[in-house]
Order: structure tokens, then C-alpha cells, then sequence
């Protein structure tokens, strides 16, 4: 996963705002909160799992009706409500959008916001807080510059160490004594400990119904206990015979959870069927009452599983999360190694880091048991190979077997049919032919002779790496050690005496050399 890092810089009076992205675990609450920027607004949602809505949260229209589970509607089961606005922590309509998770195919522990309870009003269904929002801002400003809490050279200090705890994401910033202080999150502007990495983009349609539940369990439960679930999912969605119940995948999740994706198939009385949106489906999930049958099966989250629009994304790419440098954001953009399939996500603190790295280990086993699966495949594909080569060779003996035995019963058959009449020329000519072949092969420098040679090689051969194989030594390593020793002390005897005798070469070319000039010196003397 690719990241892009950055600080964020001290700014009063800065423009920057956006969506709030929330990470978070199970239950947690997050505030999302933007910089220094006069006049923005800031909103606090409660996050669940991964920054997805909670239990107990709802959907709430323009009208103030909340989704229910209608029966018997002219549209169906599942009454037919499009409420799919794109909620990002801070709003643009109350969403309930599938969050992408960090792998492909992974609904949880993507980017969050999508399905958190937003309240419709003002612009893209976001609550206009501006006089609250200056005052945060103001306070912020004050506990980070210039807080007069003391009233000395000490306050000076106190803003230091505000901006301390602001850089590191925790803590309260006091500032004045009759204000309340400064609470600092990690999601601040100025927290250094947040990078931005990459998430898959869904691509499940709306109309595949699929609903991914996250549950308290580990994968091996769950796959046992399967049917059992489909049959009370079934009961709890009201236990009609024309709604059917399916199970899409199950897979592990990190912590010792499970994810099952489901669907729901409607039948009609005319005996068409379609698929439930995941939309409807999730709606009638969220009902207080499904909820609870819900939490009674371990149910952590639920999620619907539907695709980004082009404008959602659009929407996405063009606001940077909350706490996070608009320049960060734009090169996390330009490092998108693949934008069609893969969208910037911030990560904020090592929680969230951690999180991640859970999620990449699970995926990373995931494959792992993926690659054995299929290595046990090609080596049974080799075994099974390895069979039927040896069934095509007993084949291809057994044929020619056959076709020997084909062949002496036609021998015999043509004898008999041709029993009383005489040799005819052309078999006449192919017995010349044949004794001509017999000569051939008979003759002691042609084939027969070859064969011959090669049969005695082959069995001395043979017989020679029998001899070798049943004759072992072994020599012990002391005695070895000895043997080395004595090799050692002959070697040098050797050297030795070769050079004594060479020694003793000089010496005789030298006394023949004196002969010969005696001999030279005595003749000269008589002549």
C-alpha cells in the first residue's frame, strides 16, 4: 500500500475544510473536526465499525420517516426506497453506501463515514453550525498562540505544550480560566502521526443485494453453524415463503471475526424471482427490532455492498478528509498507482495503522491457503498425469500385442485359403525380398552383430556397477588420519632421495668431465 506523508502546517485563518473520515473500532466515538479555517462547520457523528454507523443509529429523510420493513406493498417484499446519498462523516445526504475495504472484495475496514446517522438541512444535508464552528476554531487558535491561562512568561510554555499534544493527537489544551479547554483528536490538522495509503473501489451493483455481516465468531463456527444462521436470518426477515435467504461468501476477519455476505431472493406469484437491493435489504436490517435478533447472533456490523458513482468519487477525491493537508491529499492522488480500481483513504494514528496491517496479514494468509489449494491441485493434475502416461504405454503394448496376434490369424487364415494352389510371382518376389532382409540382418558387421555388442556391454555393465555397489569401504578417521601421516613422511622420503640423486648426477658428470680432460692432457703429452 503506497502512503504519501506530510505535516500539517499551523494556519489561522486557512480555508480548508472537508469530509470527515472516521476510523475507529467497534463502538467507538469520533469527532470530526477541520482545521483552521474561519466559518467552516464541523459536525460529531458516532462511528461503529471501521467509522460505519452503529446499533442503534438510523437513517432520518428530509421528512423525518425512518425506512421501514413494509409486506405485502405493490412493489414487492422489500418496498423499493432509494435513500443512497453519500455520507462521508460530515454528510452530502444521509448514505448509506458500502464502505470499500482494504482489500478487494472487503467490506469492512475501508474508509468510513458511509452509513454513519446524518440529519438532513442546509447544503448536501449537512447541519450549518458557523458561530459554534468560529468559536472551536478561535479557542483552538488561543490554546495553540496565545493562551492566557497564567498570565506570564509561563504561558508561553503552556502553548508549547499544546502544540505538543496537538502534533501528537491526545490530550486537552487549556488555555483560559473561564473557558473550557481544547479537546485534541487525532483527527487535528497539525497530528503528525497520519498518511495516506490506497483501498479497493466496490464494484458490486445495487441491484446483486449483496450484504456483507460482520460477526462476533470465528470462521470455523460460523461455516458450522451456516444453515442454522440462513434459517434464523430467515425468520428474522419475517419468514415468508416467497423470500429466500443465500449465502454469497464467508471469509475470516481479523480480532477472530467472520464475515458472511448474504442475499435475498423474492418470489413472484407469476414465477419470476429477483434479487432484493442491497439498499432495501440493508434498510430492513437496521430496524430496531431485526437489530436486536441481530446482536443476539453475534452480528457486530452490517453493510450493504454497492458501488461508488462516478460523482461520488468525484465528490470523495475532490474534498480532503478532515486533518488532512490538501497538498498530502493531491499527491496521494498523483501516487494512485491505479485510479480506476484503487481510491486514497487517510490512515490516523497506529490504531488505525495497526488495523490495517491486521486486515493485510489476514488478507495475506488468505492467499497463502489460496496458493496451497492450488498447489494440491497441480500436483494431483501431475499424479493423475503421471497415470494416464503410464496407462497410454500399457495401451500402446497391449495394441501391438493385438495386432501380432491379428496379424498370425491372418497368416494362418491366408495358408488355409491358399492350401492346393501354387506360388504366385508376386509371392515369389517377396520372398526374395524377405530372405534378402534375413540376410542382412544376419550378417556379422550389420545389425545383427551391432545388437550383439551392444546386449554384451550392456550386461558387463551391468555386472560392473553390481560389483561396485555391493564392494563399500569405510576407513575410520583415525586411522585415516595415520594413512595421511605415512603418505606424508613417504612423500618427503621421495623428495628426499631425488634430490640426493640429483646430487649425485652432478658429482658423476663432474668426475667425467675431469676423466675426459685427463684423457686430452695425456694424449698431448705422448704426441
Amino acid at each position: 500500500t503506497g502512503t504519501a506523508r506530510g505535516a500539517m502546517a499551523f494556519n489561522l485563518g486557512g480555508g480548508t475544510t472537508g469530509t470527515g473520515f472516521s476510523f475507529g473500532s467497534f463502538g467507538a466515538k469520533t469527532t470530526a473536526a477541520t482545521g483552521f479555517g474561519f466559518g467552516t462547520t464541523a459536525t460529531t457523528a458516532p462511528s461503529g465499525f471501521g467509522g460505519f454507523a452503529p446499533f442503534g443509529t438510523t437513517t432520518t429523510t428530509a421528512s423525518g420517516q425512518t425506512p421501514g420493513f413494509p409486506f405485502g406493498t405493490s412493489t414487492g417484499l422489500f418496498q423499493n426506497t432509494q435513500n443512497k446519498g453519500f455520507g462521508f462523516g460530515g454528510g452530502f445526504g444521509t448514505g448509506t453506501g458500502l464502505a470499500p475495504g482494504l482489500v478487494p472484495g472487503s467490506t469492512f475496514g475501508g474508509f468510513g463515514g458511509f452509513g454513519a446517522q446524518q440529519q438532513t438541512g442546509g447544503l448536501f444535508g449537512q447541519t450549518v453550525q458557523p458561530q459554534a464552528q468560529t468559536v472551536q476554531l478561535i479557542n483552538t487558535a488561543s490554546a495553540l498562540s496565545a493562551p492566557t491561562l497564567l498570565g506570564d512568561e509561563r504561558d508561553a510554555i503552556l502553548a508549547r505544550w499544546n502544540q505538543l499534544q496537538a502534533f501528537w493527537g491526545t490530550g486537552k489544551g487549556y488555555f483560559h480560566n473561564n473557558l473550557a479547554p481544547v479537546e485534541f483528536t487525532q483527527e487535528n490538522h497539525f497530528c503528525r502521526f497520519k498518511t495516506v495509503g490506497f483501498s479497493c473501489i466496490p464494484s458490486n451493483k445495487d441491484e446483486d443485494g449483496l450484504v456483507a455481516l460482520a460477526f462476533n465468531k470465528k470462521e470455523a463456527d460460523i461455516r458450522n453453524q451456516q444453515q442454522l444462521l440462513v434459517e434464523t436470518l430467515h425468520k428474522i426477515l419475517g419468514g415468508l415463503q416467497q423470500i429466500m435467504v443465500n449465502v454469497e461468501g464467508i471469509r475470516a476477519l481479523p480480532d477472530d471475526q467472520t464475515e458472511m455476505v448474504i442475499y435475498v431472493v423474492e418470489r413472484f406469484p407469476n414465477g419470476n424471482s429477483r434479487r432484493v437491493s442491497a439498499t432495501n435489504l440493508f434498510n430492513s436490517l437496521e430496524q430496531t427490532n431485526v437489530k436486536n435478533h441481530l446482536m443476539q447472533l453475534s452480528v457486530v456490523v452490517a453493510l450493504p455492498r454497492t458501488e461508488l458513482s462516478p460523482a461520488q468519487i468525484k465528490q470523495l477525491l475532490q474534498n480532503p478528509p478532515t486533518g488532512v493537508d490538501p497538498i498530502i491529499w493531491e499527491q496521494a492522488k498523483v501516487d494512485n498507482p491505479d485510479p480506476e480500481k484503487l481510491i486514497p483513504v487517510p490512515m490516523v494514528g497506529f490504531k488505525e495503522l495497526l488495523r490495517r496491517l491486521k486486515f493485510q496479514e489476514q488478507m495475506t494468509k488468505q492467499h497463502q491457503s489460496r496458493l496451497d489449494i492450488i498447489s494440491e491441485d497441480v500436483n494431483e493434475l501431475q499424479k493423475n498425469q503421471a497415470t494416464t502416461v503410464a496407462k497410454i504405454a500399457q495401451y500402446k503394448r497391449k495394441l501391438m500385442d493385438q495386432a501380432h496376434k491379428v496379424l498370425q490369424v491372418l497368416i494362418k487364415q491366408e495358408i488355409q485359403r491358399k492350401a492346393g494352389y501354387a506360388i504366385q510371382a508376386e509371392e515369389e518376389q517377396l520372398r526374395v525380398q524377405l530372405d534378402t532382409i534375413q540376410c542382412e540382418l544376419n550378417a556379422p558387421t550389420q545389425f545383427k552383430g551391432r545388437l550383439n555388442e551392444l546386449m554384451s556391454q550392456i550386461r558387463m555393465q551391468n555386472h560392473v556397477g553390481a560389483v561396485r555397489s555391493e564392494e563399500r569401504y569405510s576407513v575410520h578417521v583415525d586411522l585415516l588420519g595415520e594413512i595421511k601421516q605415512h603418505l606424508k613422511l613417504q612423500q618427503e622420503g621421495l623428495s628426499h632421495l631425488i634430490s640426493v640423486l640429483k646430487e649425485d648426477l652432478e658429482d658423476v658428470k663432474l668426475i667425467e668431465h675431469g676423466l675426459s680432460e685427463s684423457v686430452h692432457i695425456r694424449r698431448d703429452f705422448f704426441s
